[in-house]
């Protein structure tokens, strides 16, 4: 049965952040992620972990600046500098949350930009975090969003990420699979799961088109939970999804699960 993590981001947004893992703890979960605790110093979200007896499976490094429309900074050139600024950080982060994975932004590349310098840049910066990580048994993720989503972002295939984790060529670092984003982009998820099974180290979900509970939309994710269980998948699936009203009111798929 796959092990859900509510994403405190997009889920329970009823309440402030810090208040959202009561919320997922009174709900059934047991596991949580989020895009980034960097608001919050370590020992106040490892409080809130401790005291509702939840762990969290995820979390991003830094965005960068949003508001100039950047999404990372570890595909850029020229910015390795804050790149490993960033990885040091969300290392930090990961060993004081005891987190396992952490999911590396690659970066949005603008128009007229030379992709392939974006891509080789992105890759040497995944090798500099590797060997930050592997002493410590923490993963690195690299996840492809869809166009729809983020524009222009370096990664938008499913395909696209596991070349980059084959060039990587290090043994911690693994494609993040978003079958939101994957049906947006790659469909076929079956054989996509299989094309990628051992090279992927966490799920997320969310139904398409409208990103919302798994229980509409095109993605039969019962099939899909029941596929993940077949092939022998051992981590975790992160809900990352915009509940279409009050979280919880919502959570009626998730009762079969607890």
């Amino acid at each position: 049965m796959p092990k859900f993590a509510a994403n405190l981001t997009m889920m329970f947004n009823e309440v402030p952040f810090i208040e959202r893992f009561a919320a997922a703890a009174k709900a059934g979960f047991k596991y949580v992620e989020f895009l980034w605790p960097y608001d919050y110093e370590i020992k106040t979200i490892k409080q809130e972990l401790d005291k509702y007896g939840l762990q969290v499976v995820l979390f991003n490094t830094p965005a960068g600046e949003v508001s100039k429309g950047e999404w990372g900074v570890s595909a850029i050139p020229g910015r390795e500098a804050e790149s490993h600024a960033h990885i040091d950080m969300a290392l930090d982060y990961a060993l004081g949350l005891g987190c396992p994975n952490v999911h590396i932004m690659a970066a949005v590349v603008p128009d007229g930009a030379d992709k392939a310098e974006y891509q080789q840049t992105f890759i040497n910066n995944i090798r500099y975090a590797s060997e930050k990580f592997k002493p410590h048994g923490v993963n690195i993720l690299l996840e492809a969003l869809s166009p729809e989503v983020k524009p222009h972002y370096l990664l938008k295939s499913q395909y696209d990420t596991l070349a980059i984790v084959e060039q990587v060529e290090r043994d911690n670092v693994f494609v993040q699979l978003d079958y939101y984003h994957a049906q947006n982009v790659d469909g076929n998820l079956s054989r996509l799961t299989d094309k990628l099974n051992g090279k992927f180290a966490h799920v997320q979900m969310a139904s398409v088109p409208d990103r919302h509970e798994p229980d509409e939309g095109e993605i039969n994710y019962d099939y899909i939970f029941n596929k993940l269980d077949e092939i022998g998948y051992q981590g975790f699936v992160g809900c990352e999804y915009k509940p279409r009203g009050e979280t919880s009111s919502g959570l009626a798929w998730f009762e079969k699960y607890k």
